[in-house]
């Protein structure tokens, strides 16, 4: 297939160019690069530097499915500038449905944001479950949603509702919270817990590159329809705990104001056949591995709003 990755470049998209390119899919990456560029080079990748709110028909013409994770990503990020979040997570959105359609793009495949449900006390939050976003960030993602299911009968769009990802990635994140706390238990060798009670449902950063890669051979008969995708619903003390038992870290529990806490339910896309790999135990195996083996020091690059903040988004 001839895939374009917009933001491939990013925490999720070098690691699903890096497993597109080896089952021998041709990709195209479109990426402004804020983060960097760190991708090997292949023969079958072509990556090109350009802002999503700049793209032309051109960029589409001659590949066959989209993968959209081009975003300002998180609440913090977004409020620096919410202007530029909604101009790039919104506007940029429709302008992407209509050069598709004019590009005859066959399937885009979308990755909104599990947060898009706010906070919730649900045990089982399906995607019939009312939204209720309480962040800018998950605004975007919404409606950017809605933009996607208005041009339902010229596209063929499947969303995914992504849960919390962790794991490894060449343009590693270290402001998701699995990610996070691992971090400060190899550095410092104690976590500060922020409150602690809040749920975040958690997916493997491969699971999720599954995913998508699941959707994109299955036919239409899956398009224009949403899914949730989280697999493990943990506290966050719960996830200091996990990281606890394989460093022998301390844990500091601190008050926050941080409300968000909510869960997902993922049987719907279970049902399509998809089967989860790896979990938050994997996660923190191979983060706490990697820390160690490469004596890893972080930078402004593995932290969203700190990079932001540095390059002056315009």
């Amino acid at each position: 297939m001839k895939i374009i990755i917009l933001g491939g470049c990013g925490y999720i998209g070098s690691v699903l160019a890096d497993m597109l390119l080896k089952k021998k899919n041709k990709i195209k990456i479109i990426d402004n690069q804020w983060f960097g560029k760190k991708i090997n080079s292949h023969k079958g990748l072509k990556i090109v530097k350009k802002d999503i709110r700049n793209l032309k028909k051109e960029d589409f013409k001659g590949y066959d499915s989209i993968i959209h994770l081009a975003n300002i990503a998180n609440d913090p990020s977004v409020l620096l500038k919410p202007s530029i979040s909604w101009d790039i997570n919104v506007l940029a959105t429709m302008k992407i449905c209509e050069l598709a359609i004019e590009a005859k793009i066959k399937k885009i495949i979308f990755s909104s944001s599990g947060s898009v449900y706010g906070v919730s006390d649900k045990k089982k939050v399906d995607e019939e479950t009312k939204l209720k976003p309480i962040s800018i960030y998950n605004k975007t993602k919404m409606i950017a949603e809605k933009v996607f299911l208005n041009y339902s009968k010229y596209l063929h769009t499947t969303i995914i509702r992504p849960a919390t990802v962790c794991g490894l990635s060449r343009r590693l994140r270290l402001d998701v919270s699995v990610n996070m706390l691992a971090y400060q238990a190899y550095k410092n060798n104690l976590i500060t817990v922020l409150g602690g009670s809040q749920i975040r449902p958690n997916i493997h950063i491969i699971d999720l590159c599954n995913i998508f890669i699941h959707f994109l051979s299955k036919k239409n008969s899956y398009s224009n329809n949403i899914y949730n995708a989280g697999f493990e619903n943990l506290s966050i003390l719960d996830i200091a705990k996990k990281i606890k038992a394989k460093t022998n870290c301390e844990i500091r529990i601190n008050s926050s104001n941080d409300p968000r806490s909510y869960r997902l339910n993922s049987d719907k896309l279970l049902n399509t056949g998809f089967k989860q790999k790896y979990s938050v135990d994997d996660a923190i195996e191979q983060l706490i591995s990697f820390f160690e083996r490469k004596k890893f020091k972080a930078s402004n690059r593995n932290f969203n709003i700190k990079t932001i903040q540095q390059i002056k988004v315009k």
